[in-house]
């Protein structure tokens, strides 16, 4: 099967940019806080994914139906209603981590939180940590 043409891609567009234009104060914190997690986690610097979406490293997926595309390892995009954090291996899998996180929703390859003082922000990072060991090794 070829590999699949998705909407979002990664752009050249300037990351720093992105995040300094953040109207929030609070949320343009958080978001910068989450980058540098990230960055640590992966070793690799944020690349933008289509206008709204910051992507650490590159990842090729296939999927048992044949599929493939080109996504990133792990990222996040500041919303107004919360930030959404991506996890490539999935969310569900992390659920002793999750009871130690503090006030968050999630989806099945998302982790939905309001502000970073509702989290453990070192759970937070163990939890970005964890899901890049378990399976989101980005090509840098």
């Amino acid at each position: 099967m070829a590999k699949a043409v998705l909407k979002t891609q990664k752009t050249a567009a300037s990351v720093e940019g992105f995040l300094a234009a953040i109207p929030d104060a609070g949320q343009r914190r958080d978001a910068i806080a989450i980058s540098a997690m990230m960055e640590k986690a992966t070793g690799a610097k944020p690349k933008m994914w289509g206008a709204n979406i910051v992507g650490f490293g590159d990842l090729h997926l296939q999927y048992p139906s044949g599929r493939e595309l080109d996504w990133f390892a792990i990222g996040f995009s500041p919303r107004q209603a919360n930030v959404t954090l991506y996890f490539m291996p999935g969310i569900e899998r992390y659920g002793p981590l999750l009871q130690k996180l503090g006030k968050h929703k999630t989806g099945k390859g998302c982790l939905y939180i309001k502000r970073l003082e509702d989290v453990d922000t070192q759970t937070l990072a163990k939890l970005i940590q964890r899901a890049v060991d378990d399976g989101c090794k980005p090509r840098k």
